[in-house]
C-alpha cells in the first residue's frame, strides 16, 4: 500500500480501496490514478484527477484556489463530511503509524500529541453567527422554527455560506461553526475552535429527552427536529471516543442507529452498536431505497420519516456476561 505524509506522521493506506467506497461519476481507474467528474461541483466532463500513489488531487475546474488542487487527507474528509482532524485519526486508527527505520536503531512508533494539547481554543461568541433563516436550508426542507432554535444563520467574512454552529453539550455555548455552501457543495469549519470530533451536534438540546437519533450530518439531524424527532450529529461516519463519552453520559433511555443508508453508513451504524451497547435499548433506522432522513424527507414528506422512525427494528446485540 502507498506511503502518505500525515501531519508529519507515515502511513501505509489504501487510497484506492478508501475512495471506491464513494460514488463517482464518469470515473476511469487505471491503477495509478483516479479522473471522474469533480465531487466538489457539478461536473459534466471528467476533470477532476487523483494520484493513486500519493492521494494527491487536481479539479482543473474547480471555482476557487482551495478546491483546485490538494492532499488525500483534505479530499477524503470532505467525502467524509467531517474535519481533517477526524479524518487523521480514522486514518491512523484503521491503518496504525509506522516509523523510520535507521542504520543501528530499532522500528519506533511515532505516538503523536494531540493537536488539542497545543491548539489555543477561542472561545466564539454568539456574534461569529448572525441568526437568520436560511433559504438554503429551507430549500433542503428544515423549518425555519428548527433553524432558530440552532442559532442557524451566516457570518459577515463567508458570505455565500450557510453558519451552522456546533454548541458545547453541557454549556450551549458554541465550540465551532460549519459553513456550507449555497451553490455548491463546499463546507469548512471555524478555524482554532473545538474539534469537531470532540463535539456532539444537537446534544446540548437532545439531552432533555429519552430517545434520540443519531446521524452522520447536521441536516439529516435537522430534518429529525423538524419532523418534532430529537437527533444528534458526529460529523461524519466515523464516531470519535470523546463524542461516545458525552453520548453515553447523556443517558439515553433508545438511541435510533440512523447512519446513511450507504457502505459507509453501515459501518458507521456497526460502530455506534458496538459502542454503545449496554448503555441504551439500539433501534435501527431503515431508510428504505433513500440514502438518509434528508431525502426521505425532501421526497416522501414529515410523516413518511415519521413513520420510518415508529417501524425501527431492535438491534439484537449478545450479552456481556453472558455470551454465546
Amino acid at each position: 500500500m502507498p506511503i502518505i505524509n500525515v501531519n508529519g506522521r507515515r502511513i501505509n493506506v489504501d487510497i484506492e480501496e478508501e475512495l471506491r467506497q464513494y460514488s463517482w461519476n464518469n470515473a476511469r481507474w487505471n491503477g495509478t490514478k483516479l479522473i471522474a467528474s469533480s465531487p466538489f461541483r457539478d461536473d459534466f466532463a471528467p476533470s477532476f484527477f487523483v494520484d493513486l500513489e500519493t492521494g494527491g488531487w487536481l479539479d482543473s475546474g474547480a471555482y476557487g484556489s482551495y478546491y483546485e488542487k490538494g492532499n488525500f487527507v483534505k479530499l477524503l474528509a470532505y467525502l467524509r463530511n467531517e474535519t481533517e482532524q477526524a479524518t487523521v485519526s480514522y486514518l491512523e486508527d484503521k491503518y496504525g503509524i509506522i516509523g523510520e527505520i535507521k542504520h543501528g536503531q530499532d522500528l519506533r512508533i511515532i505516538v503523536p500529541k494531540l493537536e488539542t494539547e497545543h491548539m489555543k481554543e477561542f472561545a466564539l461568541t454568539e456574534s461569529t453567527v448572525k441568526p437568520a433563516i436560511s433559504p438554503y436550508l429551507i430549500s433542503r426542507g428544515i423549518a425555519p422554527q428548527v433553524q432558530e432554535e440552532f442559532n442557524v444563520g451566516y457570518n459577515a467574512n463567508n458570505k455565500g455560506f450557510t453558519a451552522i454552529p456546533w454548541h458545547y453539550h453541557d454549556t450551549g455555548e458554541i465550540a465551532n461553526v460549519k459553513y456550507r455552501s449555497t451553490r455548491n457543495k463546499r463546507f469548512f469549519y471555524e478555524p482554532n475552535a473545538k474539534p469537531i470530533n470532540e463535539l456532539v451536534y444537537g446534544l446540548y438540546r437532545a439531552r432533555e429527552y429519552d430517545n434520540v437519533v443519531i446521524c452522520e450530518g447536521e441536516i439529516d439531524a435537522l430534518s429529525w427536529w423538524t419532523v418534532g424527532i430529537p437527533a444528534i450529529a458526529t460529523g461524519g461516519a466515523h464516531i470519535g471516543d470523546r463524542q461516545v463519552e458525552i453520548i453515553i453520559q447523556a443517558g439515553f433511555d433508545v438511541i435510533y442507529l440512523g447512519g446513511d443508508n450507504d457502505d459507509q453508513g453501515k459501518v458507521f451504524n456497526d460502530q455506534l452498536r458496538d459502542r454503545l451497547r449496554g448503555y441504551a435499548e439500539l433501534r435501527r433506522v431503515d431508510y428504505g431505497k433513500e440514502k438518509d432522513a434528508n431525502d426521505v424527507l425532501l421526497r416522501h414528506g414529515v410523516d413518511e420519516l415519521v413513520e420510518i422512525y415508529d417501524n425501527s427494528q431492535i438491534v439484537k446485540t449478545i450479552s456481556l456476561y453472558h455470551q454465546i
